[in-house]
């Protein structure tokens, strides 16, 4: 009876505990009725947004190939650890792409004369199907629209493109969860009832959440804020809002382009070789073993990729193919990888977020290694608050092969570079731009000595530099775009800050290509028929999404 006792005693004095929900800190409530600190102590974990899959973090060999016939400096083997993170399951499709240019369509009408560049620059390039000695032109006016190849992955799109899409998809999706948690009404998302000047962005409404849909936010009160007003469901008064905030917790982190070392390590999918702290076994591809056909009784001989075969060799003999396609093919046409990923190998390669160098610094960092970092903050006016774009403040870029994409959109936080108050005596990092960082350049040139970073910005070190790449230029006048071409014989190399690395092989490579650690670069504004995309969500709290018990 004594022990029951006790046993009673602690339970309910944990209840009560638990119950009270009281600081550890000061022993105050939270969250009570008198006001005061509040916070969301009943978080269980980030939740799996649309389209995404759960990768948990770990360490691997990065750069790792089994055959490097080049023997180059482009994949030396070394050693990374990787966050848990979520990636997309398949590759971004014609669908899901279309039905982002739907939306920029619809929102921000090309007709108008302000807001045409914001359409035609989300636009994939479907010229990249042309070949000067091939007959292509069905892929060309076909593909990205035609509901044969809706669920195929997109391609034409260039580097920028791609993450544009990633943050129009991160609204897209933050808007609904507002909606389904009941911050928002039902229907405000409905892009019949939004203007240019009435959108939702998602850093925008955590900065300044009054200013979002045009600062229209207060007439699309959802439950939570009726319920805080003391008001019916179907009041259509209004009063203070209520808004979520980053610590409420159901806004989710941003879509974005992959770290190389995320993808390659998704792409690895080393979880079904793991034994205790090793890897046991040999992997080539992203499935187990080290050839590409299937040995599995049901696929037996099928090729578990979709890549070039030979020389004139896209998908085998007619009647029988090898693997199924001759292009791309329909996403999920193959078995997934131990981290349930489709494509990590074939069908198109994919953009990553890194500026390319021919070397990963893994003694600079070994842990969520990127090089590609530009710190931003938001731009705040004079009366203290964040700057928020209008129609009339949209600022677009002309890229190097003329193209004009939109920098930002009505609704966005307008961003600048960091200055020397947020750098200042920090041993962290000591500028904005940070892409060249230990990247061979001053150290590895001749001239090392001979000139500042004050000749750089001057443009004394032109010519110098170890990374000369040729500089193109966009220009316009009175008589339309004016292309200038470097015919320079200087040039050294084709590697600039503007070049990004792109990871996998695709229907139009070899089997070289597939292995997960084999890496390539091309310019951010240039597009293919053979580079797509998928996006990446970072993991916010537990490493692991269950609590790990020893075997």
């Amino acid at each position: 009876m004594l022990l029951v006792a006790v046993v009673s005693l602690g339970f309910f004095s944990c209840k009560r505990s638990s119950s009270n929900n009281t600081s550890r800190a000061t022993g105050w409530r939270i969250d009570g009725k008198d006001g005061g600190f509040t916070a969301n102590t009943k978080y269980k974990g980030q939740e799996t947004a649309p389209g995404l899959v759960f990768i948990e973090g770990g360490t691997f060999t990065m750069g790792k190939t089994q055959d490097d016939p080049m023997h180059d400096w482009n994949n030396t083997p070394n050693q990374q650890h990787v966050q848990s993170f979520y990636m997309d399951e398949t590759e971004v499709t014609n669908l899901m792409y279309t039905e982002y240019l739907y939306w920029t369509k619809t929102v921000f009408p090309p007709e108008n004369e302000n807001y045409r560049n914001i359409y035609k620059g989300a636009l994939p390039d479907t010229l990249v199907w042309r070949d000067r000695l091939g007959f292509n032109e069905t892929m060309t006016t076909n593909y990205l629209r035609h509901p044969g190849y809706a669920e195929y992955p997109v391609v034409g799109v260039n580097w920028i493109q791609a993450v544009q899409f990633c943050k129009w998809r991160t609204d897209r999706v933050n808007e609904a969860v507002l909606e389904r948690e009941g911050y928002i009404a039902k229907g405000a998302k409905s892009i019949d009832s939004l203007s240019p000047d009435a959108t939702f962005s998602t850093e925008a409404y955590l900065t300044d959440p009054s200013k979002t849909y045009g600062g229209k936010i207060d007439e699309y009160q959802g439950r939570i804020a009726q319920k805080a007003n003391g008001k019916s469901k179907d009041s259509t008064d209004t009063d203070t809002n209520v808004y979520a905030k980053r610590t409420s917790g159901v806004i989710l982190p941003e879509y974005r382009l992959p770290t190389e070392a995320e993808w390659e390590y998704a792409a690895k999918g080393l979880d079904g070789l793991r034994e205790y702290n090793n890897i046991r076994g040999r992997k080539k591809y992203p499935w187990k073993g080290e050839f590409t056909r299937s040995g599995n009784r049901k696929r037996r001989g099928d090729q578990l990729a979709n890549f070039k075969q030979g020389k004139g060799d896209y998908g085998g003999i007619a009647g029988w193919s090898d693997d199924g396609a001759d292009i791309t093919a329909r996403v999920k046409s193959y078995p997934p990888n131990d981290f349930g990923l489709y494509d990590m190998a074939g069908n198109v390669a994919e953009w990553v977020s890194d500026v390319y160098r021919p070397i990963v610094d893994d003694e600079a960092s070994d842990f969520n290694y990127y090089r590609g970092n530009v710190y931003m903050k938001n731009k705040i006016n004079e009366e203290g608050k964040a700057v928020i774009v209008t129609p009339e403040t949209i600022k677009y870029d002309t890229l190097a092969n003329g193209r004009i994409v939109a920098r930002n959109l009505p609704g966005q936080v307008a961003q600048v570079p960091v200055n020397e108050k947020e750098t200042y005596l920090r041993t962290n990092f000591d500028k904005s731009d940070n892409r060249n960082y230990r990247d061979g350049d001053l150290s590895s040139s001749r001239f090392y000595d001979r000139f500042s970073e004050e000749d750089i910005e001057n443009g004394e070190a032109e010519g110098k530099r170890m990374y000369n790449a040729p500089k193109h230029v966009v220009d316009a006048d009175s008589t339309g775009m004016i292309r200038q071409y470097d015919k320079s014989n200087s040039r050294t190399t084709l590697i600039d800050d503007n070049v990004r690395v792109y990871k996998g092989g695709s229907w139009k490579d070899r089997a070289y290509w597939i292995d997960p650690a084999q890496r390539r670069a091309f310019p951010e504004y240039m597009a293919t028929s053979y580079i797509g995309f998928r996006c990446a969500m970072s993991r916010v709290g537990s490493k692991s999404q269950e609590r790990k018990s020893p075997r």
